[in-house]
């Protein structure tokens, strides 16, 4: 399969996972043994890909000449499967498939941007598989037992929704999944890539405190980049977040 005839993906239960790919600017398919950079982002709980930052942070890409590929995890979106199902476990094998199609594409090396949950399952994922060449967390959950039982403990699972949203009802399986994954500290000790985390120090969601937590599990060996004043949406913020994404994501797919 070639870069040109990537065309689906689908994980392992046979869901299709929608998915945008956007090129950069500048390759050479014909080169000998050519490989393409690639960025891939992965969303947060009750979420999709068409999110303003990811879209931005696309074409950001696509201007330094970098290709990315934004996909919605089963049952969100318009891939195929059940929210009820789209658990961090089973969205880290969605994510292994996804790297399963790129490498087959022929892209790499390949690194994952993860918004939120979506950043927690990119660091679960980068400890194991050796695909991912670098990690970005954006507003990253770290705590993940805690963020679910702060937002979401009072709610009476199958009859309660996520955020208000019908198509995300709350349920036993996202409930005991995130309990049993508790914290990420030995996942964060564990990372030895490049890793950058990017927080808004007013985020009502995810708080600061889960990236400096991060950072400290990881022996301070990430980056992080504190952007004042700012939301778990990166509401006002977007093109300093691509700012502080783009060129370091440069950095490490040259």
């Amino acid at each position: 399969m070639s870069p040109e005839d990537f065309l689906q993906i689908r994980n392992r239960e046979g869901e299709r996972l929608d998915f945008r790919l956007v090129d950069g600017v500048k390759h050479d398919a014909k080169r000998a043994g050519y490989r393409r950079p690639l960025v891939l982002m992965g969303h947060g709980v009750t979420s999709h890909h068409d999110r303003p930052w990811f879209r931005e942070l696309a074409l950001g890409l696509a201007r330094a000449d970098l290709a990315s590929l934004r996909f919605s995890y089963a049952g969100n979106g318009e891939s195929e499967g059940r929210f009820e199902e789209a658990t961090p476990t089973k969205e880290l094998e969605d994510l292994a498939s996804v790297l399963d199609a790129c490498e087959e594409a022929g892209f790499g090396p390949i690194t994952y941007v993860g918004h939120s949950m979506g950043a927690a399952i990119g660091v679960m994922r980068a400890v194991h598989d050796t695909r991912i060449s670098a990690l970005v967390s954006l507003a990253g959950m770290f705590h993940v037992a805690r963020f679910f039982e702060r937002h979401f403990g009072r709610l009476v699972p199958g009859r309660d929704l996520l955020l208000g949203k019908p198509e995300c009802p709350w349920n036993e399986a996202l409930k005991q999944d995130t309990a049993r994954i508790g914290s990420l500290t030995k996942d964060a000790a564990a990372i030895r890539v490049p890793w950058l985390l990017v927080h808004g120090d007013k985020d009502e969601m995810v708080p600061l405190e889960d990236a400096l937590d991060a950072r400290t599990a990881a022996g301070g060996r990430p980056d992080l980049v504190t952007l004042p004043g700012v939301d778990h949406r990166f509401g006002g913020a977007i093109p300093a977040l691509v700012a502080a994404t783009v060129p370091w994501l440069a950095r490490q797919l040259r």
